[in-house]
């Protein structure tokens, strides 16, 4: 009879020692899964923060590029006002060897609609030689149709496309800019000024989808 008391006793300690802990498990995967929300909203508020900050960096960025290139080519800044928008990229590259590469961001505006949409562009360019680039690049586009291509569509330089800029005659109102194709033209700014020729090779533009 001891004996069974004894057992007894025993399961009633197994048993209250069992149900503490379950209690005590329950209630860590309570404030575990409290501690994941908060740092879900912490991750959450400071990609907030960043995005914001990088939106900010470009604006500035393609303020800066504007200016200067209105301080070398006055006329450009007409060209942009009555185009159906244009888009504005920094870009940074480097070349080892034979193969290079390069990215960019920027942003495309709509004249019309008065709205932006960021962007970001990459290059991939072959052939021997080393060195580090950097330039801005200024598209125009009079077509609403082509300014929606470039930001729905993205716009690819494949293989080796060449445009120069033009110096007079038709499209003089846009001299200085490189004519890509009908109605879309586009400026080149080097450490050295505007650019004469640009030659794009396998460079893709698109939206970005952390910022918009």
């Amino acid at each position: 009879m001891m004996r069974a008391h004894k057992y007894f006793l025993m399961i009633i300690v197994i048993l209250f020692a069992l149900s503490i802990g379950a209690s005590s498990n329950a209630g860590l995967k309570f404030w575990e899964k409290e501690k994941t929300e908060t740092e879900k909203q912490q991750e959450l508020k400071q990609k907030k923060i960043d995005v914001k900050a990088e939106k900010a960096e470009v604006l500035q960025m393609t303020k800066e590029t504007l200016n200067r290139l209105y301080k070398l080519q006055p006329a450009a800044r007409k060209a942009i006002a009555n185009s159906a928008g244009y888009a504005v990229f920094s870009n940074f590259g480097m070349k080892l060897f034979t193969v290079g590469s390069g990215i960019g961001e920027g942003i495309a505006f709509n004249n019309t609609k008065k709205s932006i949409t960021y962007m970001k562009m990459v290059e991939l360019q072959a052939g021997l030689g080393f060195g580090i680039k950097k330039f801005r690049l200024i598209w125009v586009f009079e077509k609403q149709s082509n300014l929606n291509d470039f930001i729905n569509s993205g716009w690819e330089f494949s293989g080796q496309a060449s445009a120069a800029a033009t110096t007079g005659g038709q499209g003089a109102y846009i001299t200085g800019a490189m004519s890509v194709s009908p109605g879309v033209w586009l400026y080149q700014l080097l450490d050295d000024g505007l650019a004469a020729e640009f030659t794009g090779k396998g460079t893709k533009y698109y939206k970005d989808d952390d910022l918009n």
